[in-house]
């Protein structure tokens, strides 16, 4: 049902017409003498008046690849290759459209002496690319699992023709049926909190199979296993409700980041079923001979590295289900980039996060960023980069000196080290030599490594990681955990629920740190959305954090400051951010007792000063010979 429809809209939109009127079906060798239909075209419009003028069209369908040639005489367009792939139900048509402009043209498909017409379309930009602004470090990113989230439109948690799968919630690793939907209707709720972007795991389609892993259903709710690079997956929504979304998140004030990933596919994805070219993925023969990557990102950088040891890391498949796609194949690059491109004009992302960045081709990531910043100079997209060191993630990073072989021109990265050190740093007590926060001060000397620290995303958790709670409800660190991502020189990124002090570990499943948010579903015992139904620690949590996260938007001092931070004293670290004459210290107590801290080694940021607002109290501060910090306690002190 689902494939007859799509044929029927296709047909309707691309108005297919079969062979010339002087010559008959018979003579054009065609399968079953009629007209090729042609199941997919990628991307299925194009856009006028980008900087690179080439646009590859793929067309999929039964006997395309038997085309000899195609021919367009749309004016400003011309035709400059036409590529067979081993498979003959693929064609690849390169097209220069650098004088076109808008309208719809004609591709004729040349098959002997018939041709078959192709209406294409080629649209407007809604905007200038200079218009297009990404996140930075006024922002504050808010990562969440769209199946997890809330489940707005119940119809679609049971779509007909799409591979065996269930909707089950006692499951921790099925589908649960949260959706777009869901996520409109409650966009307040982030204005509540006060975040200014939103992440989202990848929403295209992931038409693949439940399996089960014992007695647990396991599915692709994750979203990191795309069958179509054009279609939001429909037990989400549609692509228009994904444009609905963003064009309210707009008028919330919120930008939207998209999750992309270029390393790998779905498992059954039509590339893999209909195989393109023998070159289309590394190691194809995985019925035979499968090669998982050893997710050891080392030989990037290693001076003694080994093919072996490079070769299996970066051409490795990821997981059975995720096969490894060939960007050393330019077609492959040309398709992946050219999707990028298109869900910026099309839909009007904000930004993008790619995953698994480092296993994929590093050339070709390299030309894609290239290409992508200069079309669109203030975007920018952060790289999963789960480098737990800091020089190697600042390896990374757009301009390293770290002698990278080729720019990588990913303008920011991950700190997962700064991940690791938070998640270790605050439950230890801190003293006078390496233990505690002195991590913490020791991991920051590091940002002389980066380009642009600014530029650095931060976060205590996502949805790959134990949850900062883990098991419990520590929220005096969470406090802590807060205060200091939310100031410090970052891109921070919070987690869906932490703010109401969701917790869960990884130990049985990654489910359990996927959780779905209280009140997402009709009948939920408790609706966490609603600020009534949360209990004394769940509303400290949450005021706490959007409270800060309230005062820190369109904070200068924090987006744009420069960082002085100081050795720890006393088990205090401070550091201070500063713009333009304006000052913000902060000071973390990393001890369990109460510190008269000395604040003469802080003069020269001071600035003479004898009193200070502190953000979290509310309250003025005197300034000293000394000041004291409670257990574990927290000053953001604007000067």
């Amino acid at each position: 049902m689902k494939k007859l429809s799509f044929l029927i809209i296709l047909t309707t939109l691309l108005g297919w017409v079969g062979c010339d009127s002087k010559q008959s079906c018979e003579s054009c060798n065609l399968p079953d003498s009629t007209v090729v239909n042609i199941d997919k075209v990628d991307p299925p419009y194009w856009f006028v008046g980008m900087k690179n003028p080439s646009l590859q069209i793929m067309l999929y369908g039964n006997g395309v690849g038997k085309a000899t040639d195609v021919v367009t005489h749309y004016a400003g367009v011309q035709v400059d290759s036409v590529v067979h792939l081993d498979s003959p139900n693929y064609l690849l048509v390169y097209l220069n459209v650098a004088k076109a402009q808008a309208g719809v043209m004609e591709l004729n498909l040349v098959f002997d002496n018939c041709k078959q017409v192709l209406p294409y379309e080629l649209r407007e930009r809604e905007k200038a690319p200079e218009e297009r602004i990404g996140f930075d470090a006024g922002d504050v990113l808010y990562m969440l699992m769209p199946d997890r989230f809330a489940n707005g439109d119940t119809s679609n948690d049971n779509i007909e023709g799409m591979k065996p799968y269930k909707v089950d919630r006692s499951q921790p690793s099925a589908r649960h049926g949260g959706d777009i939907r869901g996520i409109i209707d409650h966009i307040d709720y982030f204005n509540e909190l006060g975040v200014t972007a939103l992440w989202f795991t990848p929403l295209l389609e992931n038409d693949m199979s439940d399996f089960h892993f014992g007695d647990r259903r396991q599915s692709c709710y994750h979203g990191y296993a795309t069958t179509d690079y054009y279609a939001i997956d429909p037990r989400f929504g549609s692509n228009d409700d994904y444009r609905e979304l963003i064009d309210v998140a707009h008028e919330k004030g919120l930008k939207v980041v998209m999750d992309m990933i270029f390393n790998h596919c779905g498992s059954d994805h039509v590339w893999l079923t209909d195989v393109p070219s023998s070159d289309w993925f590394n190691n194809p023969d995985y019925e035979n001979n499968f090669v998982q990557t050893s997710y050891k990102l080392t030989p990037h950088v290693d001076p003694y590295a080994s093919n072996y040891d490079f070769d299996q890391m970066n051409d490795g498949w990821f997981v059975l289900t995720m096969p490894d796609l060939n960007q050393r194949n330019p077609h492959v690059a040309r398709y992946l980039m050219q999707n990028s491109f298109w869900w910026i004009e099309a839909v009007g992302i904000d930004g993008i996060r790619m995953d698994t960045h480092p296993y994929a081709y590093y050339d070709a990531m390299s030309q894609w960023l290239k290409e992508l910043n200069e079309e669109y100079p203030h975007f920018n997209v952060v790289g999963e980069t789960w480098c737990e060191n800091p020089a190697f993630t600042a390896w990374w990073q757009k301009d390293s000196k770290l002698s990278a072989p080729l720019n990588s021109n990913l303008k920011s990265v991950m700190d997962f080290h700064l991940w690791q050190v938070i998640n270790n740093s605050l439950v230890e007590e801190t003293d006078s030599y390496m233990m505690g926060l002195n991590k913490l001060y020791h991991h920051f000397v590091y940002d002389y490594l980066y380009p642009d620290p600014s530029m650095v995303m931060a976060f205590i958790e996502n949805h790959d990681t134990d949850r900062f709670l883990r098991n419990g409800q520590d929220i005096t660190a969470l406090k802590q955990a807060m205060t200091l991502l939310l100031t410090t020189r970052r891109i921070p990124q919070l987690y869906y629920g932490t703010e109401l002090l969701m917790n869960g570990t990884k130990e049985i499943t990654d489910g359990y740190v996927r959780k779905d948010f209280p009140g997402g579903w009709e009948g939920d015992a408790r609706n966490l959305f609603n600020a009534a139904e949360r209990n004394d620690k769940e509303a400290e949590a949450f005021n706490f954090i959007s409270h800060i996260l309230h005062w820190r938007k369109g904070n200068e001092v924090i987006a744009k400051g420069d960082m002085k931070h100081f050795i720890p004293q006393q088990g205090v670290y401070a550091y201070a951010r500063s713009y333009e004459g304006k000052t913000v210290l902060v000071l973390l107590n990393g001890t369990d007792r109460v510190v008269e801290l000395n604040m003469t080694p802080y003069s020269e940021v001071l600035n003479g000063a004898a009193e200070a607002h502190d953000v979290i109290s509310g309250t003025t501060v005197a300034l000293g010979e000394t000041l004291t910090l409670p257990a574990r306690g927290n000053m953001i002190l604007e000067l």
